[in-house]
């Protein structure tokens, strides 16, 4: 079996093959060179010839403006990483409410993701209203049975298929964690792709929370970065403790300048992904099953996001193989990375849709699928 590590040769293979592709759904965010992403911060919706930002001035202050004004709330602050962002929001708002307790999914980012971090570093502690692979139910929140400070809402959640409630679903839960006499914080990291599903705009969902963290990169395509969104005096607050935790960064214009890129040019094509997405996953049920698979998942059946997973009867590593194969022989890429399951010999990859795959009809995907399945 070839060594399928990070940072390997085979790796290099891998880029290569979805660089050299001429069909592909999305690109890869692996994909872009280091000059590539240099020519791209010139083409920001901003000033290159005003003063460079010096520990968040300028360019930086811009866009926490920026994002506050798109989500709704007061103040904004932009953080170096999502991790740090939610590390400090869940820490602020056990300072504020005197409790430690979070409640949130254990699928979510800082229980898979973090290291620990909640507890190690903050010293906080997490019930989870549910262990099943969807979002919790506002009778589980309400059942918990020890009081909590914070209800973190993952939206969508990511390793359970990019999952959403309904808009009614969310309202509830949010009524529950305020019956506890809970704060709410969503993890808005991909919060923006999120409002097809919701049918509301982005302030209408972020005035449901307390605090909202979303990342500047994930859906955007921005270098890196985030922002946490909430009440002035809350933000305010969580700017102190982003310099005890080390991120006041003196210079931060490339992440900031890529984000004003990603707000301007990506949010805006969102919804179009989350139609795409839905054709797509809609083709690729019917031509698994035609391909003689005896057994696959498209996850969810009709996607909440631009991305959703497919899960198949066979070992990661040969997947990701066949997939590698496909696209160095057909010049198209549908799939990229496998991933093992808790379920042994099933293998999961999730998909993304954004502008190189709107062109992609159900004919495209069938065809894809064929020359993957003619591989295995």
């Amino acid at each position: 079996m070839t060594d399928q590590t990070e940072g390997t040769e085979y790796e290099r293979r891998l880029v290569a093959a979805w660089r050299g592709a001429e069909r592909t759904l999305s690109r890869s965010l692996r994909e872009p060179t280091v000059a590539e992403l240099l020519a791209s911060l010139a083409e920001a919706p901003y000033d290159l010839d005003e003063q460079a930002d010096v520990y968040g001035d300028g360019v930086v202050s811009a866009l926490e403006r920026r994002v506050a004004d798109l989500l709704g709330m007061d103040d904004a602050a932009f953080f170096p990483t999502g991790t740090m962002a939610q590390q400090i929001a869940l820490r602020c708002w056990a300072g504020r409410t005197g409790n430690p307790l979070v409640a949130l999914h254990p699928m979510s980012h800082p229980e898979r993701w973090e290291s620990g971090a909640l507890s190690a570093v903050s010293g906080l502690r997490t019930a989870h209203p549910t262990t099943d692979p969807r979002q919790p139910s506002a009778e589980e929140v309400a059942a918990l049975p020890e009081p909590f400070g914070t209800l973190m809402l993952e939206l969508p959640l990511r390793d359970a298929g990019y999952l959403l409630p309904t808009w009614e679903e969310l309202e509830e839960l949010v009524e529950a964690a305020r019956e506890r006499e809970a704060v709410v914080h969503f993890d808005g990291a991909r919060l923006w792709e999120s409002t097809v599903h919701f049918g509301r705009t982005l302030p209408e969902i972020a005035a449901l929370a307390d605090s909202v963290y979303v990342s500047l990169y994930k859906s955007l395509g921005g270098l890196s970065g985030a922002c946490l969104a909430g009440p002035a005096e809350f933000v305010e607050e969580t700017r102190v403790w982003r310099h005890r935790y080390g991120g006041r960064v003196f210079r931060q214009f490339p992440a900031a300048l890529s984000a004003l890129t990603g707000l301007d040019r990506e949010l805006p094509r969102l919804p179009a992904y989350v139609e795409q997405a839905r054709l797509v996953a809609a083709a690729l049920g019917p031509a698994l099953a035609a391909s003689g698979i005896a057994w696959s998942r498209v996850n969810p059946e009709v996607p909440h996001t631009h991305q959703f997973q497919v899960w198949l009867p066979f070992e990661a590593p040969h997947l990701t193989d066949t997939a590698l194969r496909t696209a160095e022989e057909t010049g198209r890429v549908l799939f990229r990375q496998w991933s093992p399951t808790v379920v042994p010999g099933i293998a999961m990859t999730e998909l993304t849709i954004t502008t190189p795959g709107l062109s992609w009809t159900p004919a495209d995907v069938a065809s894809a699928v064929a020359d993957f399945t003619a591989r295995l």
